[in-house]
């Protein structure tokens, strides 16, 4: 049985998930207190196969090397956002009066469509807008996607960053997440999580 922790992370609070099995893991958006992570990791015994980004923000990846280095795991991530890890005028953390965040480049190139790692299976589906590489990770037998920054419960991605763009970003998630069945549960980047009916019914920028 897959299971989900949500752990938030970081100088505000960003959501990290662990998804694990068979004391398998993977790491979604390591936004910061590696301390806090590997608790988790090593009190569950887990190993993780894989770091997946929903995107390249600062808040998404600030424990990301500590992690990597400590578990030899790659790093996933979508091929518009690759010169972002290093690039603090990219990843945002120049904009917020705080030190660089810098990371060393992915190790893979997520790709819309279905993906595999070890004895995980979920589809990556490009959602850009709120950034160009943000994409959602649907798990659809478990019914529930990752949506990084994408949607919220009631809101959606901020898109007065570098890359951010409000048309796309409203046309990508009626096309890529409101295409998915009402009971979808959705884990969003910040804040708690709602279901694709729920944002359907009142999320006042989609209905």
């Amino acid at each position: 049985m897959l299971r989900i922790a949500r752990l938030p992370l970081g100088p505000i609070g960003t959501n990290a998930y662990i998804l694990y099995k068979d004391h398998k893991a993977l790491v979604i958006d390591p936004g910061g207190d590696f301390h806090r992570l590997h608790t988790f990791l090593e009190e569950k015994n887990l190993q993780v196969e894989a770091i997946l980004l929903t995107h390249a923000h600062f808040d998404h990846i600030g424990a990301l090397e500590e992690l990597r280095n400590n578990y030899s795991a790659p790093v996933y991530l979508h091929l518009d956002e690759t010169d972002w890890l290093g690039a603090p005028e990219k990843n945002g953390s120049e904009f917020f009066g705080m030190d660089p965040v810098v990371a060393n480049d992915a190790d893979f190139i997520l790709e819309p469509g279905t993906q595999r790692i070890g004895d995980f299976q979920f589809e990556v589906r490009h959602v850009p807008g709120h950034s160009p590489g943000s994409v959602a990770f649907v798990f659809r037998n478990e019914r529930f996607t990752i949506a990084g920054d994408t949607l919220f419960q009631g809101g959606i991605g901020r898109t007065d960053l570098p890359g951010g763009d409000h048309e796309q970003l409203i046309d990508a998630l009626l096309e890529q997440l409101f295409s998915l069945r009402d009971d979808m549960k959705i884990y969003p980047g910040h804040g708690e999580p709602t279901t694709i009916g729920e944002e359907r019914k009142s999320n006042p920028f989609l209905t």
